[in-house]
């Protein structure tokens, strides 16, 4: 994959981070296109961008544990040190029940076990969705055939979601559905990119107007939220329609030609390309991030903890005032926290 590529592909994971990280304050970075109606699946079709066919089962296999599922199981142990050591000072513990199971196999049926690193629950979920395309691409038909039997799962998982009270048919279900954008993800990038033209002025505008309807239909929009649009793929909320399908098309579509079109003047800065080598930290961290600066205005102002301890861990002071500087403090505060902590690890590799 050539240099260009891989800046790209940088730059659309730093806008992806940006807006999950939007998301969880409750504000759209891309106008008419929301937090979570697309979000976390734009990154399943990032992965799919960078899915390789030439790797044997196991060699993928053990890439993906180191590249995934051990960030993931250090991310754990450290969050539960942080929750049992702040607990006695804010009273209350942010997490479920520590016991084997919650922390074994919740991690992969629901993600929760810790609120602080619940963002990551879409880790263990990636994991599973591309060992299971490992497999899925190995099948000896062609990628029309391919795209429509992922196209089926996908509607079939989202008529499934009157069964996620079952977490391991909710595991299922999720997985079915983020297929369907890792295949596109690899289609994208070996049948199109390069091939078609699909950034031009007829497809924008048709984007537009499909976005236009979409929000029209939509049944959960408020003005005074203004999200919209939503479906929360942890929990398998569809709503029984096939918009969650839409609009992650759409959003997609929007953030790969936001890259296209902003690339050659936005390439060079540092910072953004540093955000995009550092989504994993991101994604795991500014929750913390988050949280302190909560507590840290309550302790200030001499506001009780139980205002925010008895709301959930998304809870923040004062959106209409605040919102913007817990998203960039957020930002910066991890996107150096996990330039560190890169330092740290290459500093011990050369020392061993």
């Amino acid at each position: 994959m050539g240099e260009i590529f891989n800046n790209k592909i940088n730059l659309l994971k730093a806008l992806a981070i940006l807006i999950v990280v939007a998301g969880h304050l409750e504000f759209s970075v891309i106008p008419m296109f929301p937090p979570y109606s697309f979000q976390v699946i734009l990154f399943f079709f990032i992965a799919g961008m960078l899915f390789k066919e030439k790797y044997s089962f196991t060699e993928f296999f053990k890439r993906r544990l180191k590249s995934l599922m051990l960030p993931y199981v250090l991310y754990a142990a450290v969050y539960l040190g942080i929750t049992f050591a702040v607990a006695p000072l804010i009273n209350k513990f942010w997490g479920m029940p520590v016991n084997w199971y919650n922390e074994l196999i919740i991690p992969f049926l629901t993600g929760h076990q810790l609120d602080l690193i619940s963002p990551l629950w879409f880790v263990p979920q990636l994991f599973t969705t591309l060992i299971v395309y490992k497999l899925f691409s190995n099948i000896p038909c062609s990628n029309i055939l391919k795209t429509i039997i992922c196209t089926i799962m996908a509607l079939i998982a989202i008529q499934m979601e009157k069964f996620a009270g079952n977490l391991y048919i909710l595991y299922l279900l999720r997985t079915m559905f983020s297929l369907l954008f890792l295949h596109l993800g690899h289609l994208y990038t070996t049948q199109i990119e390069g091939r078609y033209n699909i950034f031009n002025g007829k497809l924008f505008l048709l984007i537009i107007i499909l976005q236009s309807f979409l929000w029209l239909t939509n049944a959960d929009y408020t003005p005074l939220d203004g999200i919209g649009l939503s479906y929360i793929l942890v929990w398998g909320d569809f709503d029984n329609r096939i918009a969650p399908i839409l609009t992650s098309l759409t959003g997609i579509w929007m953030s790969l030609f936001l890259v296209e079109v902003f690339y050659e003047k936005v390439k060079n800065w540092k910072f953004l390309q540093q955000i995009g080598q550092n989504t994993y930290h991101i994604m795991a961290n500014h929750l913390l991030v988050f949280n302190f600066i909560t507590y840290s205005i309550l302790a200030l102002k001499g506001i009780p903890f139980d205002i925010k301890n008895n709301a959930d861990i998304y809870w923040f002071y004062c959106p209409l005032k605040t919102t913007y500087f817990y998203f960039i403090t957020g930002i910066i505060t991890t996107t150096y926290l996990g330039v560190f902590i890169k330092f740290l690890r290459r500093k011990f590799i050369r020392e061993n």
